[in-house]
């Protein structure tokens, strides 16, 4: 005799953010926290860190002697009641004392990938751009060299694209980067 199959039933609860900022200085996994639940973090692959790394290592030497310092994936944005771990970001303002979280960077960066570029390009996009520290947010290829950078412009937002040959301009940083530099490890 054949037994019907099983089902598993599992209630989500939301946690506050209290619940979770205590829960995530001891967990095994990152996870960011949006509208009261857990978001577990991927692994990223080998040229995603790469591109990662060669951007923010760019980005310490031309800002070296300057007061913003370069973040790389393992440190907090705070937005609103909202957690997110971006790959790479500037903040310039030292007030801020939080060991672990960020709420005034002045740039974000997102190396994109299939599993997280949707969520990268809508809802972590709009999230970061509430933020009025905020002055660009750049969305980095990982296939292909291509770096879109939305800037905060006197209305609204806007974005421009640079391609294979180009160098992104960072105005929030008064920095010029070569895409060369950015993929130089990977090939592309």
């Amino acid at each position: 005799m054949e037994l019907p199959p099983m089902s598993t039933l599992s209630i989500l609860q939301p946690v506050s953010p209290e619940e979770y900022l205590a829960s995530e200085e001891n967990a095994d996994i990152r996870h960011e926290y949006v509208d009261g639940y857990l978001v577990a973090m991927v692994g990223a692959s080998k040229r995603h860190n790469l591109i990662a790394f060669a951007l923010g290592s760019f980005l310490r030497a031309r800002l070296r002697d300057s007061p913003c310092r370069v973040f790389l994936s393992d440190l907090k944005v705070q937005v609103g009641q909202n957690y997110y771990y971006p790959d790479l970001l500037v903040a310039c303002d030292n007030r801020d004392t939080q060991s672990h979280v960020e709420t005034t960077p002045r740039l974000i960066v997102e190396v994109l990938s299939l599993s997280t570029e949707g969520r990268d390009r809508v809802e972590k996009r709009l999230a970061y751009q509430r933020l009025a520290s905020l002055e660009e947010y750049v969305l980095v290829a990982q296939d292909t060299p291509r770096v879109e950078v939305y800037r905060r412009a006197s209305v609204g937002w806007e974005v421009e694209t640079y391609g294979k040959g180009e160098a992104a301009v960072l105005q929030s940083l008064q920095v010029t980067v070569p895409l060369a530099v950015i993929y130089e490890d990977v090939g592309l």
